[in-house]
C-alpha cells in the first residue's frame, strides 16, 4: 500500500526516529514533525517544528494526510500539570484536527502503563480494563479512550500500541518478557497502517518472547507477526540479576518499576537512584 501522505509526530524521538524511513517508504509525501531542530531529511520528507498541543498548527500539518502516526509525548512520569499539554492536550489537538481534516486512521504510541497495575502472573488479554500505574500511565488511558470515542462519533479510525520495553536489547529479566525489538515495532507500525480496516484497535507492542507477560490473541487481525524473542539474553541476564520480591510491585505488575514510583515523580530518576 502506497499513501500518499502519512504525518509521524514525536519524530526525533527515541522510537520514532526509527520509523522515519520505514514509513517514507509507504507513502509519497512523510511530513516529520517534533520539537528539535530539523534533521538532515530523506527524499520525499518534509519536516515541520511545531507543538502538537497546537490545534491550528495540526490543522494545518494534516492537511491532505491519509493517516497519522502520533509518538510526540513526554515519556515519562512527571507531575500532572507537566504532562496535561505535550500529553492530553496533544492527544486531543491531533484527533479533532484528524476529524477536521477527514484524515482516516490514527496509529498511536500507548503503553503497557495504561494497564501497568495488572499483576504479571495474571496474562492478562487485550479485553482487561485499564489499570494506569502514573500519570503517565493515565495519559494514554485518556488518549485510547478518545481514540475510541473519535471512531464511534466521527468516523477516524484507531490502532493503539502499549508499547512495553521498546529498547534495542532487553535491558533486565522483566525485559525478557515484554521486550520489543526496534525490527518488530517497524513491522507492528507497518501492519496497523496497512491493514484495510481496523475500525478501533488495541495492540500489545511486544516481540515474539516466551516469557511474554500478555496475550495478544485479539490483535492477530493486523497480521502482526514479531519475529523477534528476549530468550536469547535469558542466560546471561538471569545469571547477573538477584532474586526478585514477589511482594514488590516493581516486580509483580506489569508496569515493572512504574508501579512502584511516587506519582509525579519522573521514573527514570526514580529507577536510576535505585540503581546506583
Amino acid at each position: 500500500m502506497t499513501l500518499q501522505r502519512i504525518v509521524l509526530t514525536g519524530a526525533l524521538g527515541d522510537l520514532g526516529q526509527h520509523l522515519r524511513a520505514p514509513l517514507a517508504a509507504m507513502c509519497e509525501a512523510l511530513v516529520s514533525v517534533d520539537l528539535k531542530d530539523a534533521p538532515e531529511l530523506l527524499p520525499n520528507e518534509t519536516y515541520a517544528r511545531a507543538d502538537v498541543a497546537d490545534l491550528p498548527e495540526m490543522e494545518r500539518l494534516l492537511q491532505g494526510a491519509d493517516m497519522v502516526v502520533h509518538f510526540a509525548a513526554i515519556p515519562d512520569e512527571r507531575p500532572f500539570e507537566e504532562l496535561l499539554r505535550p500529553n492530553f492536550l496533544g492527544a486531543y489537538a491531533v484527533w479533532e484536527a484528524a476529524a477536521r481534516q477527514g484524515v482516516r486512521r490514527i496509529v498511536y504510541a500507548s503503553s503497557v502503563h495504561a494497564v501497568g497495575m495488572h499483576p504479571t502472573a495474571h496474562c492478562i488479554g487485550l479485553d482487561a480494563p485499564h489499570r494506569p500505574d502514573t500519570f503517565y500511565g493515565l495519559s494514554k488511558c485518556f488518549a485510547e479512550d478518545l481514540a475510541r470515542l473519535y471512531w464511534e462519533k466521527r468516523g477516524v479510525e484507531a490502532v493503539c500500541i502499549r508499547i512495553f520495553s521498546g529498547t534495542e536489547t532487553p535491558g533486565n529479566a522483566r525485559a525478557l518478557g515484554t521486550w520489543l525489538s526496534r525490527p518488530d515495532l517497524i513491522r507492528l507500525v507497518q501492519r496497523s497502517i496497512d491493514t484495510p480496516v481496523t475500525g478501533f484497535a488495541v495492540v500489545f507492542g511486544i516481540s515474539n518472547n516466551a516469557r511474554a507477560p500478555v496475550s495478544n490473541a485479539g490483535a492477530t487481525f493486523l497480521g502482526y507477526r514479531p519475529q523477534d524473542d528476549a530468550e536469547r539474553w535469558a542466560e546471561e541476564i538471569l545469571a547477573a540479576e538477584p532474586p526478585r520480591d514477589p511482594q514488590d510491585p516493581a516486580h509483580s505488575r506489569l508496569g515493572g518499576p512504574f508501579a512502584a514510583v511516587p506519582l509525579g515523580e519522573s521514573g527514570v530518576a526514580w529507577i536510576r537512584r535505585l540503581t546506583t
